[in-house]
């Protein structure tokens, strides 16, 4: 199997930040990782593979140090993609509409007119209380469509897409709303009296494919930040054993500013590592020393030129699709890379023979944040911010390089291969 067919595979059974978690889960434990649960004790051991997950929308692995301060070895991506929650069903115009919310920063204009899925979790109630399932209304297709140009004749110069006007779903003919709830029963294996609550996306039911001459580019559905997850998780589940401990983390909420429990400004990944190194016996020197000892490879896709608006990059920068993987940078600090970061980085990619792309926001434009700069406030640890090249971002299907994808998953097992140890302040011994 071509590696980009295993990101494909990843992505199509990850229609909703649940659902990749879930299949990463299922990956991690397919690789001998044990589930663990916050609300009990952790019985862990120096070399375990573990993971935990939080709200079903978030997850770390972690395989743990063989003592006490030798650090971590980490990666965040996050699980979430533009758009839209379910609300809940009504009638309109003859037609049983999808009541829905816009989530993240999406283009709208790709929403429309073509089949879109529903997925998500559903609450069920049960004879001991409240269980959650995961459904995909696989079978079903919701539909935005436009409003035909006679009626809009200046749709062509323009046109703002409302939410609230514009963006609403027909799910079916009149007066089919326990229709939906009947499905969505049947998917969670209940009855509809039996739903209490639910947590539903629509979501593109296109399936990755590649595009181009030779083939060369990859077009699929979220792959912001789901081909980083699934790279990084690559790079995580290849390495082979070390003293020091690895983290694999992927958050939720990064669309919408990270500020929730699942997020990377929650507290996760701090517990996560304090109970790790409780069971190690850690001190508080030992806490520090590890955290000195620590990197972390924040990773969430970048910015490739345009070959029709090629203006929009940064003319001494341009990052071009199959060029490598991008290694971003902004004197902001909106992407963590320094100068130290960055040679660590190059470094290890050199000697995996992937080339990288340095990526930096054309002067005069804002660029938008990611998870590193946000989880430095949670855990201070040197980061880099890296991410695979693309166009049409935050579109309902987007554009990679299918080499990019190949270098990327190689850049992510250099990362957690290598051997790279802190010396002093902005010095490091690293053995590839």
């Amino acid at each position: 199997m071509a590696i980009h067919q295993d990101l494909f595979a990843y992505i199509e059974k990850s229609p909703t930040p649940f659902h990749a978690v879930a299949e990463s889960a299922r990956r991690l434990e397919q690789a001998g990782f044990a589930a663990l649960n916050e609300t009990e004790n952790w019985s862990l051991v120096p070399g375990g593979k573990y993971y935990v997950t939080r709200n079903q929308s978030s997850l770390i692995a972690f395989v743990m140090p063989q003592a006490a301060g030798e650090g971590w070895r980490m990666s965040a991506a996050h699980s979430d993609s533009p758009s839209f929650k379910v609300k809940g069903v009504s009638q309109q115009a003859g037609f049983t509409m999808l009541n829905t919310e816009g989530y993240g920063g999406m283009i709208r204009s790709a929403w429309l007119d073509r089949p879109l899925g529903i997925a998500g979790r559903v609450l069920v109630k049960t004879e001991t209380g409240v269980e959650s399932r995961l459904v995909d209304l696989e079978g079903v297709s919701a539909v935005i469509p436009h409003l035909a140009i006679h009626f809009d004749r200046t749709v062509n110069d323009g046109h703002k897409y409302d939410l609230k006007k514009d963006m609403q779903a027909i799910f079916a003919g009149p007066d089919k709303n326990a229709c939906y709830t009947e499905l969505l029963a049947r998917a969670a294996g209940c009855t509809s009296a039996e739903i209490l609550g639910t947590d539903l996306l629509l979501y593109c039911k296109d399936k990755g494919q590649a595009v181009g001459g030779e083939g060369e580019f990859l077009l699929c559905p979220r792959l912001d930040d789901l081909g980083c997850a699934w790279g990084t998780l690559y790079g995580f589940l290849s390495a082979p054993a070390s003293r020091q401990g690895r983290v694999w983390c992927l958050f939720d909420n990064e669309e919408v500013g990270s500020g929730t429990r699942q997020g990377a400004c929650g507290s996760f990944l701090p517990d996560v590592l304090a109970r790790a190194g409780q069971a190690l016996g850690e001190s508080e020197q030992d806490r520090r020393r590890a955290l000195a000892n620590s990197l972390l490879l924040s990773a969430d896709n970048g910015h490739a030129i345009h070959p029709n608006f090629a203006e929009m990059s940064d003319p001494a920068s341009p990052v071009k699709l199959n060029g490598g993987v991008v290694l971003k940078f902004n004197a902001s600090q909106k992407y963590t890379t320094n100068g130290v970061t960055g040679a660590l980085f190059h470094s290890l990619c050199d000697g995996a023979k992937v080339p990288v792309q340095e990526y930096y926001n054309r002067p005069d434009l804002p660029g938008g944040s990611t998870l590193g700069n946000l989880l430095g406030a949670q855990v201070s640890v040197p980061m880099a911010d890296i991410g695979l090249p693309q166009l049409a971002m935050h579109s309902c299907v987007e554009l990679t390089g299918a080499q990019d994808v190949q270098w990327l998953a190689d850049a992510c097992a250099a990362w957690f291969r290598a051997d790279v140890r802190c010396t002093g302040d902005g010095c490091y011994q690293v053995a590839l």
